[in-house]
């Protein structure tokens, strides 16, 4: 094992320290505080005589040290919560007040009345938020439930600097910051998640996680030497709900409808908690499933920028009409266990399986301009997404002094199709049609090619107001011409099993210093079908003499266009699912001649990996004075990646397949430093951060092969990079947090990135024998920058009489630059040149804005949240310059949520999503050249949440 030996020896003394050290002269109180729903956070434990004062961890623990022994009164506060005073006699060394239950009270603090539904969970997270050594957001998870959001990635969308892509219509994945996905650590109980999404990347798919299994979610935004260090993004830490100091009986039912699809959703959840043994053995289980339809259609468009002549790159080479229409089904269950033995001793077990189903038929209508041919596409989707596994560990106070957790994990995620149930092979099946279009087009311009009006094409040819210009208007597509081509079945398999093993030691110095230290090994398996391909090509029938059915909600079909095109000729009644397989059938594809045409580089697209992590750590948390707070620390990470697959290469006109093995390994070396500083009475606080942090390459950027994928009118190639280098930044956080009585915060500060060795995906395309091609690799760029700066209040405006005292509002805004220097060769009077273009980082926004209206009283609550994200990078496309690269445009989504309390046991609540059916738009350089619109409709739902415990 490679660590550095700095590191190792920093380690061993760190270790013979802690096992010497005594806190002479030190009286301990210890305790944890709870409520009936489980551990309190962000507790303030104080003797006001002695100015002595602590605060609980998120597990409720906390530690007094004080410096003398006699009576006196301790006061525990915490906002929402009467004051509970006691008085201790306090004796010499350990002084164990045990578990210390907080007991609703009338949610008075200093004459300030805390109504309505949130102040309570806003409470909790605040209280994280205040207490955390490093730069920090949290979201509670009752807090979660205010809003519509049913999966973990749209839970986050809320937080300050925090952006969210979205999957028709869903969010799925997170970033901090704007920087790329795969640049957020997303972790589960502080460790990274295993990813098997279809992309293939290391940033996690939250689809899969409902919501309601969530306690917490820590937002990292300057992270300490004790998290996960491949985060330049941040890290977002999932906190899985643990066993209650109560018994809890709760749960919610729903249901809804999806204005898109014109069907029914339902959603329920149910929550049951208790401890036994005299409170001994805690247990918490919570289920949830949220079954929808939903739908969605898009209108994509493929340029023809493989070509020779510049002026010829902006022409369209088709548009593709796509509708998709199926159901999403989302099941959660979570198992927690913890039995202490006593105040000293604990031991916890979790266990956790999600499944995500996304069935969807997809009906693709290309015009291929290129071809001057009709092509259809019908295929039966059924992607499945599972997360299972579970961990177990122990938390020990071997000391007075000195204290030790340590933990075991084990999880899998899988994607995966098990379809055609009529082949061997399983995967993604896809049935093309084809028709030819004998009359050609009207609105083709001198050189043959068809352009929209502003890029000089013929006068009306304008993407949203789509005519296809048909030389014969009634040479429409038609299901008795539209022939069988091809059948195609993608396999997209992907599974990623990680193993963790880490024990962190923990030693109190004196009252003043602290430190810790600890180390960490896991071991990922991967397994990659990724654009794995199965065709088979010959001359099938034609669409009409095979068993459809009729075409989904027809009635809205791309009424968000105008324009004078019948759209009715692109409505093609769908085959069934059964005859689709049917069409597998070994008979089937020998009645009608079809060959297996798959390539015989096929198994270049299949690889397997394993990676080894090992990683430790070593920091000092200083309090230089009862304001000031420094943390302080390195961590070093090292990682052997051994990648197999297959390469392909031509002799005498054959293709030979060579196994092939790839290694990459790297080490990381990250110091980190944080100093906190405390104003007006702790209310409001100055941090300051650097960390140095990194990110690993993507395992499909490294592979040894390439996956080809041929089911739409272009054929993507994705290639491999073995050569990448991980991506550095060094990192800097200046922020200011204030906070009201009323349980509100005014936040803001600034941040900067220095960035090296970025990797980015390059796409070139190129045309060969009438074919458009187009290849996808990774590379390191050279280095960027990135500066930013955010700003957010959460203000109840109980300052007004009466009714008005009801209202708040939380706003917060993140601006975003980032810049980072592509380079691009092109040839000048017969020699090689280099120029530069300056683009933002992919994936990056400039800028990101929550805003949320609210109202409540003790029994109404009313929410209105608007969440912004503004345009982004998308595809860096190197050879052609800034002008060819892909954007994503700006979104703007508005959700609304409220509920009724009938009684403290039961809630009726609305919610609805997407309430001005805001497209996902995608183009190429100018905001005019379309790539793709997709609209998703309105979603929403009605229920009653209910607590019997």
């Amino acid at each position: 094992m490679k660590i550095n030996t700095t590191l190792k020896a920093l380690f061993a003394f760190c270790t013979i320290y802690f096992l010497n050290i005594y806190a002479a002269n030190a009286q301990q109180l210890r305790g944890t505080v709870v409520t009936d729903a489980g551990t309190l956070p962000g507790v303030v434990v104080s003797i006001e005589s002695l100015n002595k004062r602590t605060t609980t961890q998120i597990d409720g623990s906390f530690v007094l040290n004080v410096d003398t022994t006699g009576s006196y009164e301790v006061k525990i506060s915490f906002l929402g919560y009467p004051d509970l005073i006691e008085s201790l006699d306090i004796e010499e060394g350990v002084n164990d007040l045990g578990t210390i239950k907080l007991e609703q009270g009338d949610s008075v603090l200093d004459e300030i009345v805390i109504v309505g539904a949130t102040a309570a969970s806003q409470a909790k997270a605040y209280s994280i938020k205040k207490n955390a050594l490093g730069i920090m957001d949290v979201i509670a998870a009752d807090a979660m439930g205010k809003l519509p959001d049913r999966n973990a990635a749209e839970a986050v969308q809320r937080v300050q600097g925090v952006a969210v892509s979205r999957y028709h219509g869903e969010a799925d994945q997170a970033t901090v910051r704007g920087t790329p996905f795969a640049w957020t650590s997303t972790l589960f109980n502080g460790n990274r998640l295993p990813n098997g999404n279809v992309a293939s990347g290391r940033s996690t798919v939250l689809n899969v996680v409902p919501s309601e299994l969530i306690q917490y979610v820590q937002v990292s935004k300057a992270i300490t030497p004790d998290m996960e260090g491949d985060a330049i993004g941040g890290s977002v830490n999932f906190i899985t709900k643990t066993a209650p100091y109560g018994k809890i009986l709760g749960g919610s039912v729903a249901g809804g409808y999806n204005d898109f699809s014109g069907k029914e959703t339902y959603n329920g959840s149910i929550a049951y908690g208790d401890r036994f043994f005299n409170n001994k053995l805690g247990v918490i289980l919570v289920g949830a499933v949220w079954d929808r339809q939903w739908g969605a259609d898009a209108f994509d468009v493929s340029y023809n920028t493989g070509a020779a002549d510049p002026m010829q790159k902006n022409a369209i080479n088709n548009v593709m009409f796509k509708r998709y229409m199926g159901k999403r089904q989302t099941y959660g269950l979570n198992l927690g266990l913890e039995y202490e033995f006593n105040n000293n001793h604990k031991v916890f077990g979790r266990a956790l399986y999600d499944k995500f189903n996304d069935i969807r038929p997809v009906y693709e209508s290309y015009i291929d301009y290129a071809r001057s041919r009709y092509q259809y596409n019908y295929r039966y989707s059924h992607y499945q997404t599972k997360l299972s596994g579970g961990e177990f560990g122990g938390n020990h106070k071997l000391s007075d002094a000195i204290a030790l957790d340590w933990a075991y994990s084990d999880y899998t995620s899988e994607f995966y199709l098990d379809t055609p149930s009529t082949s061997d092979r399983k995967g993604l099946p896809i049935a093309n049609f084809y028709q030819p279009i004998i009359g050609g087009f009207t609105n083709r311009s001198a050189d043959g090619l068809v352009y929209w009006d502003f890029d000089g094409g013929k006068a009306g040819n304008n993407p949203l107001h789509f005519n296809p210009a048909l030389t014969d208007p009634s040479e429409v597509m038609d299901p008795t011409k539209l022939t069988l081509a091809s059948l195609v079945i993608m396999q997209l398999d992907t599974k990623e099993h990680d193993r963790t093993a880490q024990i962190n030691l923990k030693a109190e110095a004196s009252p003043k210093l602290s430190f810790k230290t600890g180390v960490k090994f896991r071991t990922k398996e991967r397994e990659s079908m990724y654009g794995s391909m199965f065709v088979y090509g010959g001359q099938g029938g034609t669409l009409s003499s095979m068993t459809r059915e009729p075409f989904p909600n027809n009635g809205n079909f791309f009424n968000q266009m105008q324009g004078n095109f019948n759209y009715g000729s692109l409505m093609m009644d769908p085959l069934t699912k059964n005859q689709l397989f049917d069409l597998y059938r070994q008979e089937y594809l020998d009645e009608n001649g079809f060959r297996d045409l798959t390539a015989a580089t096929n198994a270049t697209n299949i690889y397997t990996a394993k990676e080894n992590v090992y990683a430790g750590y070593a920091m000092a948390v200083y309090n230089a004075t009862d304001d000031l707070t420094l943390i302080g620390g390195v961590r070093n990470e090292f990682t052997q990646t051994i990648m197999n697959g297959t390469t392909a290469k031509t002799e005498n006109g054959q293709t030979v397949l060579s196994p092939a093995e790839i290694t990459n390994d790297y080490n990381a070396f990250l110091p980190m430093l944080h100093l906190k500083y405390n104003f007006n009475d702790s209310k409001s606080k100055a941090r300051f951060a650097y960390t140095k942090t990194f990110i690993r390459p993507e395992f499909a950027q490294m592979s040894p092969g390439e996956s080809i994928n041929m089911t739409g009118a272009d054929i993507v190639i994705s290639r491999g990079n073995s050569g990448l280098r991980p991506t550095f930044s060094h990192n800097f956080d200046l922020m200011g947090e204030h906070y009201f009585d009323n349980v509100g915060l005014l936040s803001g500060g600034v941040f900067y990135k220095q960035i090296t060795d970025i990797v980015f995906t390059n796409e070139t395309r190129f045309i060969d024998n009438n074919n458009s091609y187009i290849i996808n690799e990774a590379k390191n760029l050279e280095d960027a920058s990135l500066f930013g700066f955010e700003a957010g209040i959460n203000k109840r405006l109980n300052f007004l009489p009466g009714f008005w005292g009801g209202f708040g509002v939380e706003v917060n805004y993140t601006f975003i630059d980032s810049k980072v220097n592509v380079p691009r060769q092109y040839m000048e009077n017969g020699e090689l040149m280099t120029t530069y273009d300056q683009s933002s980082l992919p994936d990056q926004s400039k800028h990101l804005a929550n805003i949320i209206l609210f109202y409540e009283n003790d029994k109404l609550m009313v929410r209105l949240a608007g969440n912004y994200r503004g345009r982004s990078v998308n595809r860096i496309n190197q050879n052609l310059g800034i002008g060819f690269y892909t954007w994503i445009d700006d979104n703007f989504t508005v959700d609304a949520s409220a509920s009724y309390s009938l009684s403290k046991k039961t809630k009726f609540f609305l919610e609805v999503n997407n309430i001005t059916n805001e497209p996902l738009k995608a183009y190429m350089g100018d905001k005019r050249r379309i790539t793709s619109y997709e609209w998703y409709g309105m979603r929403g739902q009605v229920g009653v949440r209910f607590d019997l415990y």
